[in-house]
C-alpha cells in the first residue's frame, strides 16, 4: 500500500517531492491531533452536534438533520457576543433529574427570570418556552416529555404560581418564577383570569427577546409531534413565524402557508421570534397595547398589529411576506402539518397529504380544558400516570354496532347526522347504565359523525377543508366532557360514572397485565342453549341472557371482581333497567346533562339543535333548532 512505509518513498523520492510529502503528512498528524484532542476533552461533544443552517432562502428547502443553528438573524444587539459563546457550552442541568433525597428548594429569588437563567437552557441560541399555571401541570409534564423524547432539551417553564414553581422543579423541569401570583385553579376560557395570563405572555416575550436569543412560545395545551427547530431553521430571515386557525389548505407539501390565501386569525398558540429589531419593536408595541386596554384580547391584538401592513412577499421562494411596519418577515407556519383543533382532530389534513404532522393545538374544541385532554387522549399523546390505565373496579368496554345505511345512505345532512349519532347514543346510555351498576370505569367507544361541529352558521361541512365524512369525530363533538367528569351530588344524580378514551386499549402505556384479565361478554336469548347466568366457560367467555336486569348483572359479575376488563359483545338490548326507581330517576338526571349542541343552522337564530339522550322516548322527534329564544333550553 502506499502509506505502508511513507518515510522509505520519501527518502527514495526527488528532493521536491520530499518537501510536499513531509509537508502533506505532517500537516495530517497535526490535524489528526487536533480533532482528537477536540472529541475527547468535550465531554457534551456525544451529546449535541451543530448544523449551520442555509444562509439563503434558495437552499432553504432542504431540512438540514439534528438542531439547526438559527443565528443569522440574530444581529446588532448588545448580548450577541455571550450568545454565540454558548455554542460551545452545555447544558448543565439535564431534565428530569431530580434534586437529591433530603435536599431544600432554592430561595424564589434563584428563579426570577433573568438572562443567565434563560440562557442556561439555549442550545444554537435557541429556547423553547411555555408557561401555565398548576391547574395545567400534566399538559406541561406532557410538553415537556413530547421533547425530551426526541432530543429537545433546550426547554424552559414558566411558573405562574409557586405551586407550580415547587412542584417542577421537585421533577426536575427547568422552571422559572413569572411571579404572577395566578390562581393555581383553571380559569376557563375567556375568563378575565385567562385574558391576565395572555397578557402575561405578552409581558413574556418583551422580557425575554432583549437577551438576544431566538424563542419558540407555545402554549401549554398544545404537543410537539416532531422536533420543530430543523424546520425553523429552514426560514433564517424570518423575524416571526406564527400558527395560524387556517382550515383550508393553501400549500400540498411542508412550505410555509401562502400569506395571500390565509384569511383566518394567525393563532398564537404556537410562534417564533427571533431578537431582531423589528420583532423586539412589535413585542413592545403589542405589550403597551394589551397593557393599556384589559378588554383587548392578546391575540386579536397581535393580528391587529401585524396586519397593519401586509405585503409585500419578501421574494419568490422563502413564503415570507413584510408586515406590521413593513420591516418585519413575516411567515405562516402550514396548518397542515402545525395543526390546530380542526386540522388535526377532525380533518386530518396531514394525513391526506400524506405528510408528517410538527405539533398539534388543541384548539377549535369544546367541553373546556377537560375536553382538551379527552382529545389529546384519544391521539395518545398524553402521558397519564400508570393509575389511570388500571381504575379502581376495572373497565367496561362494548362493541359498537352502526349499520351501513345509517353511516354511508344518503346525503350528509342533519337528519342523517342526527340519526347516525342518535342510533350511537342509545348504546352509549345503555353502556353507562352497566358502567354505574358494575361500578366500572366505561371505556367509550368511537362516535361517528357526518357533520362538523363548529361556533357559527355552516352547511355542515366547511368548503374547501378536508373533512370527509363518515369520520370519528372527537367525543366533545356530542357529549358535554366536562360534565361528565364534574362532580355531582349523589342525591339528585346518583353516582358518578368514570370514562375513558375509546384509544385506551391501544395506547402504549396501557400495561399488559391489564389487557390480559380479559372476559368477552357475548349477550344471547334467554331460555337458548347455555344462556344462563352461572354459565361461564373456562377461556374467558361469559353467555348473558339479552335484557338482564340490575339484579342480573350483579349476579352475573359478582365472581368477576378482579377481572381488569369486561368487554360486551352489543349493548343493544343489554340492559332492562334499575330496578331502584330512584336510582333509575338520578341516573337519567344525569345522563341527560352529558349531552350537549350540534351547531350550527345556517341563517337561523337560535341556530343549535340539542342532543337528547333519551330521543327514543319522545314520538316524533326531530333535529331542530329552537323556535325562538324562549324556547332555548336543553330537553330537560
Amino acid at each position: 500500500m502506499v502509506w505502508e512505509n511513507p518515510f522509505k518513498e520519501m527518502a527514495n523520492s526527488k528532493p521536491l517531492f520530499l518537501t510536499i510529502y513531509a509537508t502533506v503528512l505532517i500537516g495530517i498528524v497535526f490535524s489528526s491531533v487536533y480533532v482528537f484532542s477536540a472529541i475527547y476533552s468535550s465531554p457534551h461533544s456525544t451529546t449535541f452536534s451543530l448544523s449551520i443552517a442555509p444562509s439563503t432562502s434558495s437552499d432553504a428547502k432542504a431540512e438540514p438533520s439534528g438542531q439547526a443553528s438559527n443565528l443569522s438573524r440574530v444581529q446588532a444587539d448588545d448580548d450577541s457576543t455571550a450568545v454565540n459563546s454558548q455554542l460551545q457550552s452545555k447544558l448543565s442541568k439535564p431534565i428530569w433529574r431530580v434534586p437529591p433525597a433530603g435536599s431544600k428548594m432554592p430561595d424564589l429569588e434563584t428563579f426570577k427570570l433573568s438572562k443567565e437563567l434563560v440562557q442556561e437552557r439555549v442550545i444554537d441560541n435557541v429556547v423553547v418556552v411555555t408557561f401555565g399555571n398548576y391547574a395545567f401541570m400534566d399538559f406541561i409534564l406532557t410538553w415537556v416529555k413530547h421533547l425530551t423524547d426526541m432530543g429537545v432539551e433546550n426547554l424552559l417553564v414558566g411558573a405562574m404560581d409557586t405551586k407550580l414553581l415547587e412542584a417542577l422543579y421537585w421533577k426536575g423541569v427547568p422552571a422559572f418564577d413569572m411571579g404572577s401570583h395566578m390562581s393555581t385553579v383553571d380559569v376557563g376560557w375567556g375568563s378575565p383570569t385567562f385574558h391576565k395570563m395572555g397578557r402575561e405572555k405578552v409581558v413574556l416575550i418583551d422580557s425575554i427577546l432583549p437577551f438576544g436569543f431566538e424563542l419558540l412560545m407555545c402554549d401549554t395545551d398544545m404537543v410537539w409531534l416532531k422536533n420543530p427547530l430543523p424546520y425553523i431553521a429552514r426560514f433564517p430571515e424570518a423575524d416571526v413565524l406564527t400558527s395560524t386557525d387556517q382550515t383550508v389548505p393553501t400549500v400540498t407539501d411542508d412550505r410555509l402557508d401562502m400569506w395571500q390565501e390565509v384569511g383566518a386569525a394567525y393563532n398564537i398558540g404556537i410562534f417564533h421570534w427571533r431578537a431582531t429589531e423589528s420583532s423586539k419593536k412589535l413585542a413592545r408595541e403589542w405589550k403597551e397595547m394589551i397593557l393599556a386596554d384589559d378588554k383587548i384580547w392578546d391575540q386579536n391584538g397581535f393580528n391587529e398589529l401585524v396586519r397593519r401592513q401586509l405585503g409585500p412577499s419578501v421574494d419568490d421562494d422563502s413564503g415570507l411576506v413584510y408586515a406590521y411596519d413593513g420591516n418585519l418577515k413575516l411567515g405562516l407556519l402550514p396548518a397542515s402539518i402545525f395543526c390546530s383543533g380542526h386540522t388535526y382532530f377532525v380533518q386530518a389534513m396531514f394525513q391526506h397529504l400524506r405528510l408528517e404532522a410538527y405539533a398539534v393545538h388543541t384548539t377549535f374544541q369544546y367541553a373546556g380544558t377537560e375536553g382538551k385532554r379527552h382529545r389529546l387522549r384519544e391521539a395518545k399523546v398524553f402521558y397519564d400516570p400508570p393509575e389511570y390505565y388500571n381504575p379502581p373496579g376495572g373497565l367496561l368496554t362494548f362493541k359498537p354496532a352502526v349499520p351501513k345505511n345509517l353511516l354511508l345512505d344518503g346525503e350528509h345532512s342533519i337528519a342523517t347526522h342526527f340519526a347516525l349519532v342518535n342510533y350511537q347514543m342509545k348504546q352509549i346510555r345503555t353502556a353507562l347504565a352497566v358502567a354505574s351498576v358494575l361500578n366500572r370505569t366505561l371505556v367509550m367507544p368511537p362516535l361517528w359523525c357526518r357533520l362538523d361541529r363548529l361556533w357559527f352558521g355552516h352547511p355542515g361541512i366547511l368548503p374547501g377543508s378536508l373533512t370527509r365524512p363518515p369520520f370519528v369525530c372527537p367525543l366533545d363533538h356530542v357529549f358535554e366532557i366536562n360534565v361528565m367528569l364534574k362532580e355531582m351530588p349523589n342525591v339528585e344524580f346518583g353516582p358518578g360514572i368514570s370514562i375513558r378514551e375509546y384509544s385506551l386499549f391501544d395506547n402504549p402505556s396501557m400495561p399488559e397485565e391489564v389487557k390480559k384479565s380479559w372476559l368477552d361478554v357475548h349477550l344471547c336469548q334467554e331460555g337458548s342453549s347455555g344462556c344462563q347466568v352461572n354459565n361461564t366457560s373456562q377461556t374467558g367467555n361469559l353467555k348473558l341472557p339479552k335484557h338482564s336486569t340490575e339484579e342480573t348483572l350483579k349476579t352475573a359479575f359478582s365472581k368477576f371482581e378482579d377481572v381488569k376488563v369486561i368487554q360486551f359483545s352489543s349493548m343493544q338490548d343489554a340492559f332492562d333497567g334499575f330496578t331502584d326507581k330512584t336510582r333509575e330517576e338520578r341516573f337519567r338526571n344525569r345522563v341527560k346533562r352529558y349531552v350537549g349542541i350540534w351547531c350550527c343552522v345556517e341563517n337561523h337564530t337560535p341556530g343549535h339543535i340539542y342532543y337528547d339522550m333519551y330521543w327514543d322516548e319522545k314520538p316524533g322527534w326531530k333535529a331542530a333548532p329552537p323556535n325562538s329564544t324562549a324556547d332555548d333550553h336543553p330537553p330537560w
